[in-house]
């Protein structure tokens, strides 16, 4: 890995024609949760619980050329648990500020969002494949792992608080027709402003992602979507809302569950608030989307997705959090209601990060 790692630095040094030096610096970082998890669905099962053992491991390496570009990748070893081994791809910090990520780089008006405060725990009711109703804002956030993101530097196009990205990435045409369904060609473009208002900082940020598959026998794009997110701290309060729409293809393991999703919209909205040591947030997502399983059709009646949550973190010391979380879901299909896939669930444990 340490030979790759060199032969990566030396490549992208040559390409901004500037030396760095023989080895790059290397650091490493992660987590190991532990706690109890219970769950009671609407349905005729009892509830359960079970204890949630969740480490994460991840490695990242970066050097500075003499000419002042920052070169950084890294790798993921373990994540939430699972053996990932998952590399990044490159990115290049310019001395201007600005940023460009080259490989597995992403789509813009993800990365350009604002952060919705979200209660944390590692509560939840399982779903199923059906059940394509959103439960995120960037719920269509389909790329190629070919591609680039370019990040502004701060207060672009001369004016203040203002960032903007775009990004874009190609995929192989390979899809034809059946149930298959790949990111053929891909582009984005994500705004992110803050500014202030007395004592509050208000921040602005989304934009939209246009994704298409290569699949003849698709309706829908492989992902069209337009978000948006805002927020306001005041002090040690934060608030916010954030809204999105769009089309996809939703893929799953089984290519059979592959899906046309149309009208999809999902809204999110928390707080958070922090006393000292204790954080308290709370958290609510209402999303809803028609499904068909038959590409080239539409759907015609409507899948589901509300949830509201609640959270107590407590930082005990650096790096080790204990917390407590509750969370309520209910989930329709086909706008019928699944008891099973609905009902509350809540979590108590500890975080240590290194």
């Amino acid at each position: 890995m340490k030979k790759e790692l060199l032969a990566a630095t030396a490549l992208v040094s040559t390409m901004v024609g500037a030396s760095v030096a023989q080895a790059a610096s290397a650091s490493f970082s992660g987590s190991i949760k532990n706690g109890v998890k219970g769950v009671d669905t609407d349905g005729a099962a009892d509830g359960t619980f079970a204890a949630v053992n969740k480490e994460n491991l991840s490695f990242s390496a970066s050097e500075t050329t003499d000419s002042g570009i920052k070169i950084s990748t890294g790798f993921t070893v373990v994540n939430e648990g699972s053996t990932s081994q998952n590399a990044s791809g490159l990115t290049l910090t310019f001395t201007d500020g600005s940023i460009l990520d080259l490989i597995k780089a992403g789509n813009a008006y993800k990365s350009k969002l604002a952060s919705v405060p979200s209660a944390g725990g590692e509560q939840g009711v399982s779903g199923t494949t059906n059940n394509h109703a959103p439960t995120g804002l960037a719920f269509a956030n389909s790329s190629s792992n070919v591609g680039f993101e370019w990040h502004s530097a701060a207060d672009s196009l001369g004016v203040e608080g203002l960032k903007v990205g775009f990004s874009a990435s190609i995929g192989d045409d390979g899809d034809s027709n059946g149930s298959s369904s790949t990111v053929e060609t891909a582009y984005s473009v994500g705004v992110s402003y803050v500014t202030t208002a007395g004592d509050t900082t208000v921040t602005v940020g989304g934009g939209f992602v246009s994704a298409d598959d290569s699949n003849i026998d698709t309706a829908n794009s492989k992902g069209e979507e337009t978000a948006i997110a805002f927020t306001a701290a005041t002090g040690d309060l934060t608030v916010g809302v954030g809204y999105a729409s769009g089309t996809e293809i939703a893929t799953h393991t089984t290519v059979g569950d592959n899906s046309e999703v149309d009208s999809a919209e999902v809204m999110t909205a928390g707080a958070k608030y922090v006393s000292g040591d204790i954080t308290f947030t709370v958290s609510y997502v209402d999303g809803d989307a028609k499904d068909i399983a038959t590409f080239g059709s539409a759907g015609t009646n409507t899948d589901s997705y509300e949830a509201g949550s609640a959270s107590v973190a407590y930082t005990i010391a650096t790096g080790v959090t204990a917390t407590i979380g509750m969370t309520n879901i209910d989930r329709s299909d086909e706008s019928a209601a699944t008891p099973d896939q609905s009902g509350s669930s809540w979590y108590v444990g500890g975080t240590v990060s290194f």
